[in-house]
């Protein structure tokens, strides 16, 4: 498998620096896949107590990932959102999206000054925004973020690989890969399949 790359120049702080705070970042894990939730993560950092080597969490490995946010997690505040499969197919992808990243941003705790979104739309929130294309890999906020979801939603699948055993889930997080395929044809449509994606609904008109 090859190892994720670096970005060549690091994320940082310069957004943040521009806006009154608290400044919060977030970003979404698992828009794609074709089983379990979306979540969503929400970083507010503090410039002078932030681990190290923060990135887009795609281009970190999965041990580096896990202990940057066991460090996020003793230093930071921290929310998660998290939009379940039945919201996934009664709303559509993207309303779920939003709505994970809302509800991620109520779990901080308290209102941001500004929330920093990756990507090129904004949920509702109860304070100024801005969408931030590519924010991952240019705000630190926004990876820290991306860290927080990631972690997060892996872990619920894994948790979910140990209850329907064959999916890969615990290492494919649900994503549509030939393993999955394969297992969608011999064991059938589980109630943590999105329905609405076209390759589970394929499946349930076969059925």
């Amino acid at each position: 498998m090859r190892r994720p790359r670096p970005p060549a120049t690091p994320p940082d702080f310069a957004l943040e620096s521009a806006l009154d705070g608290p400044v919060a970042g977030v970003d979404e894990a698992g828009r794609g896949p074709w089983a379990g939730p979306v979540v969503a993560g929400a970083a507010i950092l503090d410039p002078a107590d932030t681990p190290a080597g923060i990135a887009d969490s795609k281009t970190l490995s999965r041990a580096r990932r896990e202990a940057l946010y066991d460090a996020l997690v003793g230093c930071a505040r921290l929310g998660v959102g998290v939009a379940s499969v039945a919201e996934i197919d009664r709303l559509n992808i993207l309303a779920a999206t939003m709505l994970a990243m809302r509800r991620a941003v109520d779990d901080l705790g308290v209102v941001p000054g500004h929330v920093l979104v990756d990507g090129n739309r904004l949920p509702e929130l109860p304070c100024p925004a801005t969408a931030v294309v590519r924010g991952d890999a240019r705000c630190v906020s926004i990876a820290a973020a991306s860290i927080v979801a990631k972690v997060t939603r892996d872990r619920i699948m894994a948790d979910l690989a140990r209850a329907h055993p064959g999916f890969g889930w615990d290492h494919n997080a649900g994503y549509g890969t030939a393993e999955h395929r394969a297992a969608l044809d011999a064991l059938g449509v589980t109630p943590h399949h999105r329905r609405s994606f076209a390759p589970v609904a394929a499946r349930l008109t076969e059925a």
